[in-house]
This record gives C-alpha cells, structure tokens and sequence, in this order.
C-alpha cells in the first residue's frame, strides 16, 4: 500500500506544476498588456501636449505681433496728434495775433475820428462871426490845467480813474459810476476811457441791469476794441444776452471770442458756458 501511494503521488506533480506555470504565463501577458496600454497612452498625452505646447507659442508669438503693432500705431498716432496740436497753436496764435492787430487799428481809427471831430469843432468855433462886433474876453482859466466844455476844469486823469476803480473795488458803484463817466467825458480817446467804459458795463452787470451793461459793453467793443478789457466785456456781453432769453445772440458772441481771442481765460470760460449748454463751439 505504502509504494501505491509514493506512486500516485509522483504521478500527481506534473500536472500541479504545469497548470501553475500556465497561470504564470496569463499573469504575465496581462502585465503586458497593461504596459502596452501605458505606453500607448504616454505616447498620446506626449503627443498632445507637444500640440498644445505648439499652439500655446503660436499664441504668445501673435500676441508679441499684436503689440507691436498696437505700439506702432500707438506711436503714429501720438506723433500725428502732436504734429496737429502744434499747426493748430500755431493758428491760433496768428489769429489771435491778426484779430489784435485789427483790434488796434479800430482803436486807433476811432481815436483819429474823435480828434478829426474835435478839430472839426475848434474849425467852426474859429470861423464863426463874432456876436456884437467885437469878440468878448475868453474867462479866466482856474487851476492851471486844461479847460473843458462849459469852462471847467479837467480833472486829473490818472489820479479819477484810480479812485474810480476803488470805489468799484468797495461797491461804491454809484461814485465808481460818477469817477468813470468823467474820465470818459474829459478824456474820451485816452485808453482809459475805454476802460472806464467796460468798468460801468461792469457795475450793470453785477446790478444785474443787463440792458445796460450790453450797451456799455458794445462801446468797449467798437471804440476800445484794443482796450486789455476787450475779451471780458465780450464775454460778459454773451451772459447777459443769455440772461435775457436772447439765447442765440448770446451763443454767436461766445463763439466769436472763442474765434478772436482762443487762447484766453475769458475763452475758455465761454466753451465751458456752451458746454452746459450742449452748444457745439465751432458751427460748421
């Protein structure tokens, strides 16, 4: 009995040991497999990643050209709006230069009128006959200084206009208004009567009297166009027609100082004026 068992026993172990080297070998084409299948999917995220990697640089190259580009352009157009700027100062600056010339010559065209009428005056005075036979003795001079009409005195230039103007300065505006329309009367083709003018335009206005001060300001405008007031009494002239309902007449005379004197305060004050207004400034 002993060698039947050590018999089959011997018959038994090939058979255990080849099923086990079977098992091995499926266990080993499966583990290769699954390398297969890591390799092929390596080889595909590596693929992808080249293409990705690929497009993220044909990106960032176009991105370089993009801004070279707007750079480029960036820099005609600062270049070109420099260049405008400066033709356009220059314009500015010869017709501003150009409307004071013709400002000064309107000024000095009424002054030459006022002394032809003056001279005109003495003229007939002289060439009048004597009433009476004999000419009567001329009055009597008082003061040493210029006589005026009526015989009186003239009174100081310089020193009327100043306390004129601090008699403004203090709300004085009734003897402010006295002390001007002297040196206007006595002194009607000196400059500062053409800035006596625009101060009684100025005390109108501030009295809200805009009838009056746009009158004041039209002397300054056509007698004293040269006066350094000039731009002021314009623009002043434009708000009060605008605070009397005289809208488009108000809006003209803000345009013409911004086309006389561009380059000023007062210009600037009146584009802003038209700006809340929703005027365009330069009419087509």
């Amino acid at each position: 009995m002993a060698m039947v068992a050590v018999a089959l026993l011997f018959c038994g172990m090939p058979q255990r040991a080849h099923a086990v080297s079977k098992e091995m070998v499926q266990l080993q084409t499966q583990v290769q497999q699954l390398l297969d299948m890591v390799q092929r999917l390596q080889s595909t995220l590596d693929t992808r990643f080249a293409v990705i990697q690929n497009l993220a640089q044909q990106t960032a190259d176009q991105a370089t050209q993009m801004n070279a580009t707007v750079n480029t352009l960036q820099r005609k157009l600062d270049a070109q709006n420099e260049a405008l700027g400066g033709k356009l100062d220059t314009s500015s600056g010869q017709v501003q230069s150009l409307n004071d010339s013709v400002d000064e010559l309107k000024t000095r065209i009424a002054k030459l009128n006022k002394s032809i009428e003056d001279l005109q005056s003495q003229l007939q005075n002289t060439q009048a006959p004597p009433q009476g036979g004999m000419p009567s003795a001329a009055p009597a001079q008082q003061g040493g200084g210029a006589p005026a009409a009526g015989g009186q005195q003239a009174p100081p230039l310089d020193q009327t206009y100043q306390a004129a103007v601090s008699d403004f300065n203090a709300a004085k505006y009734p003897l402010a208004t006295s002390e001007f329309q002297d040196v206007i009367h006595y002194y009607p083709t000196d400059n500062l009567a053409g800035s006596a003018q625009f101060y009684l335009g100025e005390i109108a206005y501030r009295q809200k009297n805009y009838d009056d001060a746009i009158k004041a300001y039209n002397v300054v405008l056509e007698q004293f166009s040269g006066n350094s007031n000039a731009a002021t009494a314009q623009l002043h002239k434009g708000l009060a027609l605008l605070a009397t309902n005289k809208r488009e007449a108000g809006v003209h005379e803000l345009r013409s100082l911004i086309q006389r004197h561009p380059q000023t305060p007062e210009a600037s004050s009146a584009r802003f004026k038209l700006n809340s207004l929703g005027v365009r400034i330069n009419q087509r």
